[in-house]
């Protein structure tokens, strides 16, 4: 099968859709659905959207990287109820994935999202939204209509996002943080977490649909993109800004679904597994706020993570240019099992998600064989497939009261 380029970026879009919840119908549609309501939308701030009409407190926040990026993020300082025993509250960050921004842990009702139940439980909350997405699309010196300002992938993420946010975080509050990911937040946190910059600011690590690698993904759009995303990234780096509202992707889908022989009928579930627990009423406001803008360079790094079967910094397509960039021949990997043996860990995953593989997450949690074993936790959920883990009905009951649990331990 000969994909053309343009097919190869849509296959990637997809997958990487499903690394951050995108549910998406046969018709390929980024807009709102024909025939509904308005849907609730951030167009004033995550807060005022989000977190304020449910009665919670909440503040807007920017944080500025070493290499000039703008960050927005929201802090929801206790919970509804109040502040209650004045006690200082312990600190959580959590990361979204990619092509989404902070308002995805807040599609459903208030007592299901993450974010509200972490601040219920006496957590002082904050949610990153990194680079390139609505409200941060600022920088110092450099317009996101500049090529330059969409020139990096998730390594910068890794040396310079969370870095900011970390920092942010812990000159306010003076206490080390927890840190929760999903999807494609993990694999930022992994890759971040072994090389220890930011190790003694962290207090524990929960993982929610671990990525990292990613050799086993069982659908077969993840297999086509891998292998005709790369060959035609010369000519796609062309297109700086990767903005999935641009109206060719929504095209694009139906077509890829007939050149791979696909059933896309049920797009979402033919990407990240049958997922058993989603509420559809939240779809319709996930369409209104997403997606969110990455660069096409970070499309290619994702797609190099799955073609080449290990976690490496960006390759830049030769030995003479990756020499210019690294002082050697192939990018250097990211040695996971470098994380601290030390520090508590919090695993979740599903038997039925065909992005986070339960063969890749035993592959992945063999790197902490050595780690001590009573600081980690490993949670299997069967029934769970990739986007119940954040937008499931039953999530708070079978993962995020774990989750708290977990963190009220690391005390």
């Amino acid at each position: 099968m000969v994909l053309s380029s343009s097919i190869g970026l849509a296959l990637l879009v997809i997958i990487f859709f499903a690394l951050s919840l995108n549910p998406l119908e046969a018709r390929g549609t980024f807009s709102r659905l024909a025939g509904k309501p308005p849907q609730r939308t951030a167009a004033g701030g995550i807060c005022a959207s989000s977190v304020h009409i449910y009665g919670y407190k909440c503040e807007e926040h920017y944080v500025v990287t070493q290499d000039g990026y703008i960050l927005n993020m929201q802090r929801i300082p206790q919970g509804r109820a109040g502040a209650g025993d004045g006690v200082k509250r312990q600190p959580v960050l959590i990361q979204h994935g990619i092509l989404v921004d902070g308002m995805s842990w807040l599609l459903n009702p208030a007592d299901q999202n993450l974010p509200l139940i972490l601040a219920d439980q006496g957590f002082d909350v904050w949610m990153g939204n990194t680079r390139g997405t609505r409200f941060s699309r600022r920088h110092k010196n450099l317009s996101p209509n500049q090529r330059a300002f969409w020139n990096w992938t998730w390594d910068e993420l890794v040396t310079f996002d969370l870095p900011a946010m970390f920092d942010y975080i812990h000159r306010l509050t003076g206490q080390k943080i927890h840190y929760l990911g999903h999807s494609l937040g993990t694999l930022i946190g992994f890759a971040s977490f072994s090389e220890k910059g930011l190790v003694d600011k962290l207090r524990s690590v929960a993982m929610l649909s671990p990525i990292a690698y990613l050799s086993h993904m069982t659908t077969v759009l993840g297999d086509i993109a891998a292998k005709t995303f790369l060959a035609e990234a010369t000519a796609i780096l062309g297109w700086a800004e990767f903005n999935p509202k641009s109206g060719l992707v929504g095209e694009l889908i139906k077509a890829i679904c007939h050149e791979a022989g696909i059933d896309c009928y049920d797009l979402l579930s033919v990407i990240t597994g049958k997922n058993c627990c989603l509420n559809a009423s939240t779809i319709d406001i996930f369409l209104a706020n997403e997606p969110q803008s990455t660069s096409t360079k970070n499309m290619i790094h994702l797609a190099q993570t799955v073609r080449d079967k290990q976690l490496r910094k960006y390759n830049y397509g030769s030995s003479i240019h990756n020499m210019k960039h690294y002082g050697q021949a192939t990018p250097p990997a990211y040695n996971i099992s470098a994380i601290p043996h030390d520090l508590p860990l919090f695993f979740s995953y599903g038997g039925l998600d065909y992005l986070a593989d339960v063969t890749d997450v035993e592959y992945l949690l063999d790197q902490f064989k050595f780690h001590d074993i009573d600081k980690m936790n490993v949670q299997f959920v069967k029934h769970y497939a990739h986007a119940d883990f954040i937008m499931g009905v039953t999530a708070k009951d079978v993962v995020y009261n774990q989750v708290v649990t977990f963190f009220k331990r690391q005390a």
